[in-house]
């Protein structure tokens, strides 16, 4: 199972181009891209709420917010994939990946109406068996829940799988699911070292799953 934002997509300049358009239309100063990249990876509604509060952990009042997230569910709804791109080595890694028989899912908070366009755009979305998006189970990452489903679905024993991703979140999900991870080093992790949370392994390219993967 691999992770789209951070891992398969960089996603930021999408993304950051519709919270500085947001706040500008709120009345507020633009973000930019380095602030916003600290700030992905637990989904939109999470993102609205520390764009508007400055904060990681913050939470803004429930008006401001109300206010906040249609804005930006237009702007993304029309520029989810218009400056986002594939990682270098990424479709190498894929492709490897499809030669060697492995089957493919996708597991992501993004929610499904963004999710799916972007994969398609990307020309990445026949690679998945499986994606499931962050509204696609009633659980998303850092529970374990969308992993479960995911080993349920190709009917394997989770201790028979693999996450791909790039942050704590994913490693956390993982290690309750039964999983084993590799993470990449370039991914989005809250600016933090994802070797800190001791994933199985940590990679630069998904190229490098030739050298790790059978």
């Amino acid at each position: 199972m691999i992770d789209v934002d951070g891992t398969l997509v960089d996603s930021v300049p999408d993304l950051a181009y519709c919270v500085d358009e947001m706040m500008i239309a709120l009345g507020k100063p633009p973000i930019g891209n380095e602030r916003v990249r600290l700030w992905v990876g637990n989904g939109v509604p999470r993102l609205v709420e520390r764009a508007l509060t400055g904060q990681l952990d913050g939470v803004p009042n429930n008006d401001e917010f109300d206010k906040a997230f249609p804005i930006f569910l237009d702007l993304y709804s029309r520029n989810s994939c218009v400056r986002s791109h594939l990682y270098d080595g990424v479709m190498e890694g894929l492709n490897y990946l499809m030669s060697k028989d492995y089957l493919i899912g996708c597991v992501t908070n993004k929610a499904e109406q963004f999710t799916t366009p972007l994969l398609k755009s990307l020309g990445i979305f026949d690679y998945f068996k499986i994606v499931i998006s962050g509204d696609t189970l009633e659980k998303k990452k850092p529970d374990p829940l969308p992993l479960i489903h995911s080993a349920n679905f190709f009917k394997l024993n989770p201790k028979e799988c693999l996450m791909l991703g790039d942050s704590v979140s994913d490693v956390k999900a993982s290690r309750a699911a039964g999983f084993n991870i590799i993470c990449m080093s370039y991914g989005y992790n809250h600016g933090n070292n994802i070797a800190d949370e001791n994933p199985d392994l940590v990679i630069d390219s998904m190229r490098q799953l030739r050298d790790y993967l059978q």
